[in-house]
């Protein structure tokens, strides 16, 4: 083995770490949007309207997700990449 394989299998190891995380966080955000009701999508859409009306964002800055447990309590959590400030 030289220098350089342990150099490579590094580099792969650390990208395929990399795509789980992103595969992971793909399938937990379709999960949720799968159990959301009906009004959730609009929902979201108009959440994202109302912040544009005040910063200049795209939607991938935007992350809405409602979770819901056992005992009927839904929680929304907004997390927003607001641009840096003037």
């Amino acid at each position: 083995m030289s220098i350089l394989d342990y150099f490579r299998s590094n580099k792969k190891a650390a990208s395929a770490s990399l795509a789980k995380d992103r595969l992971q966080i793909i399938v937990a955000h379709q999960r949720a949007e799968r159990d959301a009701p009906d009004y959730f999508p609009q929902m979201k859409q108009e959440i994202i309207e109302v912040i544009r009306k005040y910063v200049h964002i795209n939607e991938d800055q935007v992350n809405v997700q409602l979770d819901q447990d056992d005992n009927n309590l839904s929680v929304l959590e907004l997390n927003v990449t607001l641009p840096d400030g003037k």
